[in-house]
């Protein structure tokens, strides 16, 4: 969803984006007080679109990522991978010189994104009513574990515990190989995005009311979520379902298979695509077995099905097997490493990596942002932020004479 420019009328303090991108959200302002993943990664997106996004950071360590490797050139790379496009300020909210320049902050902004434990913000004195009350157009977006209501509210949270205490864990991995993390952070990247989507229906909301919300983002609703077959797939068979390794648990075949010099993935989804998997094959035998006559049926017997395809398709490399799948309409693709995806021809036509600078000009690769493959505009258009780096243009554009003198710098 992009929210346009043009229809949210707001009277900022603090000047625009140096230069006009033409992007979606251009001309919004977003103070981020947010730190380590779910929160950084909303507030990257909404900085890739376009948004300016000033990054409120804890003075003398800054976001707690700044301290996580890897390390490149003196800098964190979990860090620079989702905190490109920000401007940093350091601040204490406890401090009162430094509450006038982030109250100031307040007064030119459209969002304020925070990931701190509920409760947090009311104590600092910037919760969601105090807050509504002095700027009544701002969108507010937390983020938290789990959500500022409910019984466990309160209690601290990583991508580890909402992985595992939303069942996602337990339907990912092969059957009894024990509990599996997703190999990435799902539970923080999903929080994240979702609040990039409440952001944004917020934001469209004020355009037609004026009035700013509060948008609610728990990272344990998200990953719930996201359980769209296996809470549906309970409900219509009334067993539990568990991690089944590589296949799909509605569609055969659907899988990883052996070829003779690797792993590729066959992706089957109807009756009439399996009839032509088994004329491409020259398995016509398979395509009148009983056992396969309907895609149930091939899902009951997915493991016999399985064993029939690949003492065909290890007769072959698997590159001979993609062309001949793929030229004839039959979802296929390779089985990549990250090394191999980061050169695939796909992904670098589409624009789907970036380089950003560590502290000492070292390059970086990172992941890019899907919305932006197509764009004409530079994705990477201000660099991942030294700690404090903007501190005395910000100052200057708020008209504060002098920084703070009770600030390490880092």
């Amino acid at each position: 969803m992009w929210v346009s420019h043009q229809a949210i009328d707001n009277d900022m303090e603090i000047p625009m984006n140096e230069q006009a991108t033409g992007l979606p959200l251009e001309g919004l302002t977003v103070i981020d007080l947010t730190r380590v993943l779910a929160g950084p990664m909303c507030t990257q997106m909404l900085a890739d679109l376009g948004a300016r996004v000033i990054k409120v950071e804890q003075p003398g360590t800054g976001d707690d990522a700044r301290g996580i490797g890897p390390f490149v050139d003196g800098g964190s790379a979990y860090f620079l991978s989702v905190n490109r496009n920000k401007e940093s300020i350091a601040l204490d909210l406890k401090q009162p010189q430094d509450r006038e320049v982030f109250e100031r902050l307040l007064q030119g902004a459209d969002v304020l994104v925070e990931n701190f434990r509920p409760g947090t913000m009311d104590k600092l004195g910037y919760g969601w009513e105090t807050l509504h009350a002095r700027h009544p157009r701002l969108v507010m977006t937390s983020v938290s574990g789990f959500g500022q209501t409910g019984p466990y509210s309160g209690f601290p949270a990583y991508d580890m515990v909402v992985q595992a205490m939303s069942g996602m864990m337990s339907v990912t991995g092969h059957p009894g190989a024990g509990p599996c993390r997703v190999g990435v952070s799902i539970g923080d990247l999903g929080a994240g995005l979702y609040a990039v989507i409440g952001t944004q229906a917020a934001l469209m909301r004020r355009a037609r009311t004026g009035q700013g919300e509060r948008v609610d983002v728990s990272m344990l609703d998200c990953q719930v979520a996201l359980l769209e077959n296996p809470v549906a797939r309970l409900g219509a068979l009334g067993s539990v379902p568990g991690p089944m390794g590589t296949r799909h648990p509605s569609m055969a075949p659907f899988d990883v298979f052996a070829a003779q010099d690797g792993w590729f993935v066959i992706a089957v989804g109807s009756d009439a695509l399996f009839r032509k998997l088994c004329s491409l094959l020259q398995l016509p035998e398979l395509a009148e077995d009983a056992r396969f006559a309907g895609n149930a049926l091939r899902c009951e017997h997915q493991a016999e099905l399985k064993a029939a395809l690949e003492a065909r398709l290890r007769d072959s490399p698997r590159a001979h097997w993609l062309r001949l799948l793929t030229d004839n309409g039959i979802p296929a693709g390779e089985y990549n490493s990250v090394a191999d995806v980061v050169e695939h021809p796909q992904v670098r036509e589409r624009g789907m990596l970036a380089q950003v600078q560590a502290p000492g000009g070292q390059t970086l690769r990172v992941a890019g942002n899907p919305l932006l493959a197509a764009c004409d505009q530079p994705l990477v258009r201000r660099q991942p932020p030294a700690l404090d780096a903007d501190r005395e243009r910000i100052l200057r554009e708020l008209s504060v004479a002098q920084p703070s003198p009770n600030h390490e710098r880092a």
